[in-house]
């Protein structure tokens, strides 16, 4: 199946299959609710007393089945506790924001599915309680100000957990007022019967504008829970959508076959285009042709989601000894006998160990058979231990694509707005004289069918929605297909035109801290995907255009992004080693880290073009091309099978692109002698540029002229159109404790806003001190590496 385009829901009357079970402690059961969460088919399963601390996700994952999320909350301080939420992808759960408790621990979640109109939302809000028993004065004074508050601001109410109220009983002194307090709210309690072996009812499920049936207790063996799993069904009128489908493609190993003998005649593709209109008429037509024969040979089909998925572990072993523990179960409830009651718990205890033992050789296997693979085996690792979030889940439903192409495209104008009007007017590029060179690329060489197979054979095989047919399948049919694909590259190349179907990208909003709020349109970044035949043309002009920067010495001698044989680690050898020569000699260094907000996005395509030619020499076709490619390019965003309004880009590279970092480095070229003019050292490692200074002691002077520096660093970018981000340029003081104590108060004015030197800052991922003991970086990684370490540790219980 290649990726989805949309998930298609059957219009039924919506009914969701709630569960509640106080697990007491998740580790050691994960397998255990994983599949008790498919067995039962549940919509969202409810836990209390995980027993999991902040960051411990690997029970979480291990208890998620396929097409599921989750949502945890841990106890802040102290061992037990934990509430936590599993839940189908197709519903929308955001955390909502609530008042903390002394007295329970809480969970407040807001649940969205679409009505049967698909045009509006139905909502929903579930609260997940444990109450740890002890006294109870202000757990009543905390839940009924909780209560009240929650009831007075949504319509739909779901309150369910364990609060260890002995509510059967009638001479309970608590139980007495818990229940005139849900009285005097007007919500409903629903349990009835005991939750826990000992006859207790301690698990409740509270609700208020919401119906719900089929309520039914299921008691556990004891190496599962002493508590009872709950189920009910939360069943409305208005929410529908239970059956869902998904479009997509079989691809089998006959497919490739089938698609060349469907190929129609590939001849008007290989002739040479007079105009770069026919050029464009040409890559369209080639994409067509492509989509309908795979159209023809693996249709798009819509096929119903299996919302019940077996695990991969899952064997014919432990299917028995299930088919045997569900027998003696009813048994069991059937007859109320204790004999059946031991043999129940007996075999569910054999089957927990079988299925455990599978899972263990089913990760084994697969360990094993990727030994030689770091990458799997991190990326598995990596699944099992840390927090696992598909990107739309989380994605509030108010926030759609055409909010979110809004949103992109203001901000990138705002950050013009702002720069033009503080733009000064002498232009500092006066300060930097264009390169001579002798030879000038005037056109770029046609490659041929060999050398682009190549290329194509090591490229990634990623795939976009802008694809007419996926990568890996492209890859297979080269052969076949080689021939028109070149022939629209070397076109494209001789008529300095790039296609039009090549500039168009589709974003995906990914949100860029796990920490931060998902209601904010700030809190995402834009991941952009581009066609893949147009990175595999950027990738045959890209291998040029270096060559010819290589052959004449035209790279930033200082800069270590996006060039063979540099990296982060050239950059900061070469920025320790100065730092640490001069502390040799006796001198105190001033280190300056600057950054740039949305760089990549604000490059202006007028003076990029007017850096290629006079900068680097570009002319004739070749300068033809880059302006083609710079123009007319289009972008949109797809989120949740919904693709919003086209906008233009007039400004930046294209993100995600293979040209954009090259380009942004030539971009940047000039920048080097202005800082080279205050004889100020320096290092760039893309848009991240370090400058730093060495003196005496008594050498104030040497380092007034760092100011000096960044003030013309900040007029030349300004008048580049781009900003420097003061929030995030940092100082740092290399020397003794006696000669900091004398300017340890140095500080830089940054668009308005003073930057002062701090203790330790962080260049390129390496924290440095202002001893250059490294010893924070040191202890940072080490505390990471016992983080992994203790992951891996967890794994031993599946292997």
């Amino acid at each position: 199946m290649i990726k989805p385009k949309d998930n298609i829901f059957n219009e039924q009357n919506q009914r969701l299959k709630f569960g509640l079970l106080n697990i007491r402690s998740l580790n050691p059961k994960a397998v255990i609710v994983n599949e008790m969460i498919t067995e039962n088919s549940f919509d969202i399963l409810c836990l209390t007393e995980t027993w999991l601390k902040p960051n411990d996700y690997f029970g979480l994952n291990e208890s998620t089945p396929p097409s599921y999320g989750y949502i945890h909350e841990p106890r802040p301080v102290g061992r037990g506790g934990g509430v936590a939420a599993i839940f189908r992808d197709y519903l929308t759960v955001t955390r909502r924001t609530m008042h903390t408790f002394k007295s329970f621990e809480m969970l407040a979640l807001n649940i969205t599915v679409p009505n049967k109109s698909k045009k509006s939302l139905v909502s929903l809000t579930l609260v997940i309680v444990y109450r740890p028993p002890g006294p109870y004065t202000n757990f009543l004074i905390e839940f009924a100000d909780f209560l009240s508050d929650l009831l007075v601001n949504v319509d739909k109410v779901l309150i369910v957990g364990d609060f260890n109220i002995h509510v059967d009983s009638p001479n309970d002194p608590l139980a007495v007022v818990f229940k005139e307090l849900l009285d005097s709210c007007g919500v409903t309690q629903y349990i009835n019967r005991p939750t826990h072996r000992l006859n207790h009812t301690l698990d409740l499920i509270i609700s208020h504008g919401a119906d719900l049936t089929n309520i039914d207790i299921i008691p556990q063996s004891d190496d599962v829970s002493d508590h009872y799993l709950i189920t009910c069904t939360l069943r409305t009128a208005e929410i529908s959508c239970i059956s869902r489908y998904r479009q997509g493609r079989t691809i089998t190993s006959t497919t490739k076959d089938s698609f060349v003998k469907n190929l129609p005649d590939l001849t008007p593709l290989i002739t040479f285009p007079t105009n770069i209109e026919s050029l464009d008429d040409m890559t369209s037509n080639m994409g067509t042709i492509f989509s309908n024969t795979l159209e023809a040979v693996a249709p798009m089909k819509s096929k119903r989601i299996n919302e019940k998925i077996i695990a991969p572990w899952y064997n014919n072993t432990t299917r028995a000894l299930k088919r045997e523990t569900r027998k003696l179960e009813r048994k069991c409830k059937q007859t109320q006998l204790e004999v059946f009651k031991i043999a129940w718990k007996e075999s569910a205890s054999c089957y927990k160990k079988a299925l455990k033992a599978a899972k263990a050789e089913h990760f084994r296997n697969l360990i094993e058979n990727n030994k030689n693979n770091p990458r799997f085996l991190f990326s598995t690792i990596a699944k099992l231990t840390n927090k696992q979030t598909p990107p739309d889940l989380g994605i509030p439903p108010h926030l759609g694509s055409n909010e979110f192409m809004k949103f992109f495209t203001e901000k990138i104008e705002i950050i013009r707005d702002h720069i033009a009007k503080t733009k000064p007017q002498s232009v500092t590029e006066e300060l930097v004289s264009p390169v001579n060179q002798k030879e000038k690329l005037q056109c770029f060489s046609p490659i041929n069918q060999e050398d682009l197979i190549k290329i194509i054979a090591t490229s990634k095989p990623t795939t976009c929605l802008l694809d007419p047919i996926p990568t890996t399948l492209l890859k297979e049919l080269l052969p076949a297909a080689i021939e028109p694909i070149c022939n629209i590259i070397n076109s494209s190349i001789n008529l300095g035109h790039v296609p039009g179907p090549f500039k168009l990208a589709v974003i995906k909003p990914l949100i860029k801290k796990p920490n931060l709020d998902p209601n904010e349109l700030g809190s995402y970044r834009p991941i952009s995907n581009l066609p893949y035949l147009s990175k595999i043309l950027e990738k045959v002009v890209s291998t040029q255009l270096c060559t010819f920067l290589q052959n004449n010495d035209m790279h930033e001698k200082f800069q270590s992004g996006f060039r063979p044989y540099h990296s982060t680690e050239t950059a900061l050898v070469r920025i320790t080693n100065d730092l640490l020569i001069a502390s040799d000699k006796g001198n105190i260094s001033l280190l300056v880290l600057l950054d740039l907000s949305a760089a990549f996005d604000t490059v202006d395509h007028k003076i990029l073009l007017d850096r290629l030619h006079n900068y680097i020499g570009i002319q004739g076709q070749a300068l033809q091309w880059f302006r083609s490619y710079l123009t007319d390019r289009y972008q949109y965003v797809h989120l949740k099978g919904k693709s919003s309004y086209l906008t233009q880009v007039n400004y930046g590279l294209p993100q995600g692109s293979v040209l954009g970092p090259l380009l942004f480095s030539i971009y940047m070229l000039p920048l080097g002698n202005i800082i080279r003019k205050h004889e100020i050292s320096f290092h760039c490692y893309a848009d991240d540029t370090q400058l730093y200074i060495s003196s005496r002691p008594d050498d104030s002077f040497k380092l007034s002229k760092l100011a000096e520096c960044i003030e013309d660093i900040k007029h030349w970018m300004t008048s580049n159109f781009l900003l420097l981000n003061s929030n995030k340029t940092e100082i740092l003081l290399i020397a003794p404790k006696t000669d900091k104590q004398n300017i340890s108060d140095y500080s830089l004015q940054i668009e308005g806003c003073t930057v002062t030197s701090t203790n330790t800052v962080k260049d390129l991922g390496v924290i440095l001190d202002g001893n250059l003991s490294f010893k924070n970086h040191i202890s940072n990684i080490t505390k990471t590496a016992f983080f992994h370490l203790r992951n891996v540790s967890k794994l031993r219980n599946i292997l």
